[in-house]
């Protein structure tokens, strides 16, 4: 018999209280003590209204990402507890708190509960479904009957005037150079929000609604499309991409090596074009009549590519546009890999979901340039 695997619970944990667009700053500080010139531009086009930080307003962390990641996984079980016959957690987010150990290492040292397998996925947003893909595979392989998956970030630390200081005081010292932080540094403060989102994978369906996972697929086009979003390296102008190890101690510091950075020029250029492309490919590729699909929950980064995506979906004739759609990037902000999560809890939570009905999720990731879907039917 064909094993088939399903989402039987899904959690997400957004830390502390939420954040104005107002309050940003008195979180992640005043870069060289002076308020960013860009925010309100920034803010305007992304079009998020709050966000939620792992940090207080003494830039000290309330929570690392491995516990931002357990908190979301114990919210999966009704005593916070990972039942013994759980045998393999995979984590995924592009914000570990560490190169070494393993993120997954961390969030299982967290948990605390007993051996398991555990597995960590690395890169941008699409981390969360590469996750889940670990955990789909094994449990139809029959190598596992149920797995956890979780994705999260911590970003906001990673934002904070201190990291940018460096930079902004070398520009000072260097006469005729004009002393402003890099807008593809700058508006990444105030696009990036905290928190974690887990779902429980089981080769049965249980309790009052399931979700039977129908594929997951995943395509880069890193083979045809430049670097748009990095850290911890630099661009040369030929389009190179240099990491941190090539330079000094003090070159990592008077350029901000370590924060991240995004192209975007690049991003408006490709992002909506090949997401599209992306997905016509794996409609085809399953035969999936596009208007059997009931909803869509896309991973947004910024409301500017919005209506960008569904008239690049219109003009190409695809039945998935806003109609279909669900987000809360408004409400809870961009959590990067674990937004997917965050977003497909709140809708089954808020909608009532019937039977058969079809949910569509799609993630794409700029830091060169894949995409994701993953088809759900509800049982």
């Amino acid at each position: 018999m064909d094993r088939k695997v399903y989402i039987n619970r899904i959690a997400s944990f957004l830390p502390n209280s939420p954040i104005s667009n107002d309050e940003m700053e008195e979180y992640i500080g005043l870069i060289g003590g002076n308020k960013s010139r860009i925010k309100s531009i920034v803010l305007r086009q992304n079009g998020i209204q709050q966000r939620y930080y792992a940090l207080d307003k003494n830039s000290k962390l309330t929570h690392t990402n491995a516990q931002l990641a357990k908190e979301a996984i114990v919210k999966l079980f009704d005593n916070g507890q990972l039942p013994q016959n759980v045998g393999l957690l995979v984590c995924g987010t592009s914000t570990p708190d560490q190169l070494l150990p393993s993120h997954a290492s961390m969030v299982h040292g967290e948990l605390g509960n007993f051996p398991m397998e555990i597995f960590s996925s690395a890169g941008v947003c699409l981390t969360s479904l590469q996750a889940l893909k670990i955990c789909y595979s094994n449990i139809l392989a029959g190598l596992h009957d149920n797995a956890v998956c979780s994705a999260s970030e911590l970003t906001s630390p990673t934002f904070m005037a201190k990291f940018y200081d460096a930079e902004y005081e070398a520009m000072h010292s260097d006469v005729g150079k004009n002393p402003y932080i890099a807008f593809e540094k700058d508006f990444l403060r105030f696009m990036l929000s905290d928190g974690a989102g887990a779902v429980l994978l089981e080769n049965e369906p249980k309790g009052d609604l399931s979700f039977e996972i129908e594929w997951v697929e995943m395509t880069s086009y890193a083979n045809e499309l430049p670097v748009c979003m990095f850290m911890a390296a630099e661009k040369d102008s030929d389009g190179t991409l240099k990491g941190w190890k090539e330079y000094s101690s003090e070159e990592i510091r008077d350029k901000g090596v370590f924060v991240a950075k995004q192209d975007v020029r690049i991003l408006k250029e490709y992002a909506t074009k090949y997401c599209v492309n992306h997905i016509e490919n794996v409609l085809k590729k399953h035969n999936v009549d596009p208007n059997e699909i009931n909803y869509v929950i896309p991973h947004i980064s910024s409301m500017f590519f919005y209506e960008k995506l569904n008239d690049e979906l219109a003009s190409r004739g695809i039945p998935l546009t806003k109609e279909k759609w669900f987000t809360n990037l408004t409400s809870v902000g961009n959590i990067g890999s674990a937004s997917i999560y965050v977003a497909l809890e709140e809708f089954i939570r808020t909608n009532n979901i019937k039977r058969g009905q079809k949910i569509l999720l799609l993630v794409p990731e700029s830091g060169r340039f894949s995409y994701g879907t993953v088809l759900l039917t509800a049982q």
